[in-house]
């Protein structure tokens, strides 16, 4: 990872695809396959080691379909403008893990976390 990713604390695109990828237990080839062999194994891979950084709006589409996330967030990840053009100053990025498929007890214990680092403060 490069160091301004490590100081923004952000996940690259293929970082993020590659997450959802694992979380989901599919492979790389289960994923060629539930696309239709839209997006191939070898693609995905380039995606998700950060050779491919701005995969066209098409591949981000069916990967978004396949895997049930935001093709917005895809869409910004990747560095294409998703808004109308209009800036939003006192609106904050919202961190979620829906995407994530977790438990209860796992929401319960993200939710403890978050409360523990704001207790820092």
């Amino acid at each position: 990872m490069k160091s301004s990713e490590q100081d923004s604390g952000r996940r690259s695109l293929g970082q993020y695809l590659a997450s959802i990828r694992q979380d989901r237990k599919l492979t790389l080839r289960d994923v060629e396959e539930a696309t239709g062999k839209e997006v191939s194994n070898a693609y995905l891979s380039q995606i998700e080691n950060d050779k491919i950084k701005k995969p066209s709006p098409n591949i981000l589409l069916v990967l978004s379909t396949t895997y049930d996330i935001s093709y917005e967030q895809l869409m910004e990840m990747a560095g294409y403008s998703t808004s109308s053009g209009k800036a939003n100053p006192g609106r904050r990025k919202v961190p979620t893990f829906a995407e994530h498929n977790l438990t209860a007890e796992e929401e319960g214990k993200l939710l403890e976390y978050l409360q523990f680092l704001r207790s820092r403060k």
